[in-house]
């Protein structure tokens, strides 16, 4: 199986390829900034599906966690410091290669991303199709690279 540093190339390599594509036909055009959050988002969500056992991958992904959620308590964005604490405790219900490793769970896992903004805040919820279809490429990337893509 890959390691952490594939799945983190694979899920970067997807969505920068993504956002090329995107970019070169004229359908999303996002500043630099933006374009860096989406391949950090599905950075992170390529090392979600492992981050149930202890590794370098999980060590990675839950340090850009905290510094999140630090970054979130500062700020006093205080409901998606709870809600992001909330979800990274999804990992630890199940077993290794268990439900982390479904297809639905690649489309299921990121739609907070897409979801939780309209509803407590009133939000577009298109503005954050682009973090969703992120997380969900980094998250894919991931079970392909592994081959154990289950129902």
């Amino acid at each position: 199986m890959p390691g952490y540093r594939t799945h983190l190339a694979g899920g970067v390599v997807l969505a920068a390829g993504g956002l090329a594509f995107l970019f070169w036909v004229g359908l999303y055009r996002p500043g630099w900034e933006k374009a860096a959050v989406l391949l950090a988002i599905a950075a992170l969500a390529a090392l979600f599906p492992d981050v149930d056992t202890d590794s370098r991958g999980q060590h990675l992904f839950y340090s850009g966690l905290f510094i999140l959620d630090v970054g979130l308590i500062a700020t006093e964005r205080y409901v998606w410091a709870a809600l992001l604490g909330l979800f990274a405790m999804l990992p630890a219900i199940g077993r290794h290669r268990g439900w982390t490793h479904t297809w639905w769970a690649s489309l299921a896992v990121p739609l907070p991303l897409l979801l939780l903004p309209p509803y407590l805040f009133g939000a577009d919820w298109q503005g954050f199709a682009p973090h969703y279809l992120a997380a969900v490429g980094g998250y894919v990337s991931h079970l392909l690279m592994d081959g154990t893509v289950k129902s």
